[in-house]
């Protein structure tokens, strides 16, 4: 019981520790300037847009595989 507790306060003071040295390093460079199409007319996103669409059906694929293998595994099974 006092080695569970030990580790809980050690696991709490570097939980702790490194939140709060993130909080102070947050803010200590000034911002960077806007690009230089700011504030043009139309509202644009910068560089054209991300570009999803090949990469959305990637990860689909890959769930449709995923799938279909758990569903072989749990057939050879029964």
């Amino acid at each position: 019981m006092k080695t569970k507790l030990k580790i809980f306060a050690i696991t709490l003071l570097v939980a702790g520790a490194t939140l709060m040295s993130s909080n102070i390093n947050a803010q200590t460079d000034p911002p960077p300037p806007p690009p230089s199409g700011h504030g043009g007319s139309s509202n644009q996103p910068p560089g054209g847009g991300a570009p999803i669409g090949g990469g959305l059906f990637i990860l689909l694929g890959l769930g449709v595989v995923y799938g279909a293998k758990k569903l072989i595994v749990k057939k050879e099974k029964e």
